[in-house]
């Protein structure tokens, strides 16, 4: 068993009552977890799982695999900015796919995390632009250590990780032209 700070970044439903949840945590990485009767009324986890909420999490360690079980969860940021509109919650979203694409699977990765969390916090109180999209590409660029002088950040990540999330297009789209 371990506990950590975390950030719910994906969930997915497993079973009519049952949930796998991502979380990315600073000491442990990319973490994947089954929460077993989450959607149940009266789960203790009831209103705690919503995306970029962070807290701390006790896990259980399985014996083989990847998905192991929360056990508990202390929320200590409930990130209410990021769903006061559509802009927000998509550009919370697509940092989260990027973060997530460019980890390994319980690789601790302090100044990913960090990066992450100042991003959330940032979307939490003020509106999402561009420029806070360009800000957040570069420096995952830098912490992943493939910036270059001359490229755009756009241009490395989408060659480290193969293709940038589809959202990001939606995002400049919706945003408009940068300032």
């Amino acid at each position: 068993m371990f506990a950590t700070e975390a950030i719910l970044i994906r969930k997915t439903r497993l079973t009519d009552t049952s949930l796998i949840v991502h979380w990315f945590t600073e000491e442990e990485g990319l973490v994947k977890t089954v929460v077993k009767g989450a959607l149940r009324p009266k789960s203790i986890f009831a209103g705690k799982l919503d995306l970029f909420f962070s807290g701390e999490i006790s896990v259980l360690r399985a014996r083989r695999g990847e998905l192991h079980i929360l056990r508990e969860l202390v929320i200590s940021n409930w990130r209410q900015g990021l769903r006061r509109n559509y802009e927000s919650t998509l550009m919370a979203g697509y940092f989260c796919q990027l973060v997530e694409a460019g980890v390994g699977l319980e690789h601790a990765d302090a100044p990913m995390h960090d990066l992450l969390s100042r991003a959330l916090d940032h979307l939490d109180c003020k509106e999402p632009t561009l420029r806070a999209m360009f800000h957040f590409e570069k420096g995952l660029a830098e912490v992943l250590g493939i910036a270059e002088n001359k490229k755009s950040a756009e241009a490395t990540l989408g060659g480290h990780l193969g293709q940038l999330p589809a959202s990001r297009k939606q995002l400049v789209e919706r945003l408009g032209p940068p300032m």
